[in-house]
């Protein structure tokens, strides 16, 4: 799988390594992980991502620093790695630094339908995260590169991207890569999964009590809704980042197959998070609405307002519900 990218990267003496905007756990676990395997490689190594890095993630910089991007180092590299995404607008302004001054980028990636805007592409879609491609590339190379901190990079990226290794891209490839994280690393799975799940504040608490009285059924209680307004924030003293993991509550409601939150940022649109527990494919839904992701997990923006946001991503899950459920009676 990534026998061409080693040979290639010989060509190359710096590296800078972008991760995508709205950073999350595969996000950074990604590229936190490959920085390191590239130091351990005789690579000078920098890490670069336009957004701060979440409160439940700001513990995994220690294994690595992610920096702003500026002129002094962007332009000192010889390559470009982008990882967690497969189109270029995902890289915030990694464009502009192409722009100015091109050169070779490779994509490290698990999304659907990449871009061809890459020197060279290891997108393998159903890998459950970028992270268990990072871990193949240690393993293909030397496994013996894993160290603790690596290690508990790739499993954030790991259980972050799967649900705690509930969603149906886990398989049995991704236990096995998971268990050897744990052995090589020499760690207990709460020492991860309690800094990432376990650090919510009470303004946190305080916002989702407020979002999930928001919540609304539609298509016969198939479709769940939940919103989350600047007012909600300004009155917990809360942003938006503080909403991760919040459409897993409208989710687990009976009945439910696919849920949408909707974060309503006045003048910037709409942010919309969409999950699926079903054969209902929500990368559908947000390819419509400009965005893109996963079967089971996508995002998307919507222009506003908030009401017709909601009444165009509803009619897009409806027949997508309403198709499948014509398939079933065939």
């Amino acid at each position: 799988m990534f026998k061409e990218l080693i040979k290639k990267l010989k060509n190359y003496h710096r590296v800078g390594v972008f991760s995508h905007v709205r950073p999350d756990g595969d996000c950074i676990g990604s590229q936190v992980a490959l920085c390191r395997w590239l130091e351990k490689n005789g690579f000078e190594v920098s890490a670069f991502n336009d957004d701060d890095i979440p409160e439940n993630l700001s513990w995994l910089k220690q294994y690595y620093t992610i920096e702003k991007p500026d002129a002094s180092k962007v332009e000192d590299c010889d390559l470009f790695i982008v990882v967690d995404g497969n189109a270029p607008h995902r890289f915030g302004s990694y464009e502009e630094w192409q722009e100015k001054n091109r050169r070779p980028v490779f994509m490290i990636d698990h999304h659907p339908e990449p871009e061809d805007a890459f020197d060279l592409s290891v997108s393998v879609e159903d890998a459950s995260s970028t992270c268990e491609l990072i871990y193949n590339l240690y393993a293909e190379h030397n496994p013996e590169q894993i160290d603790s901190d690596s290690a508990k990079a790739m499993y954030t990226g790991i259980i972050t991207d799967t649900g705690s290794l509930q969603y149906d891209s886990v398989k049995p490839e991704t236990m096995e890569a998971a268990a050897d994280l744990l052995r090589r690393g020499q760690f207990k799975p709460n020492e991860v999964a309690e800094q990432v799940f376990s650090n919510q504040t009470l303004p946190q608490l305080k916002l989702l009590s407020l979002a999930m009285s928001t919540i609304q059924l539609f298509e016969n209680n198939q479709i769940a809704v939940m919103t989350v307004t600047k007012e909600m924030l300004d009155k917990t003293g809360t942003t938006n980042a503080d909403t991760g993991g919040f459409v897993s509550y409208p989710l687990s409601i009976t009945g439910i197959k696919a849920a949408v939150l909707l974060k309503d940022l006045d003048d910037k649109g709409i942010k919309m998070s969409l999950r699926s527990k079903s054969k209902v494919d929500v990368n559908v839904w947000a390819r419509e609405l400009g965005g893109g992701g996963h079967r089971k997990a996508a995002g998307a923006w919507h222009k506003g307002p908030l009401n017709r946001a909601i009444e165009d991503t509803v009619k897009i899950g409806s027949k997508q519900i309403s198709e499948l459920e014509d398939v079933s009676t065939i």
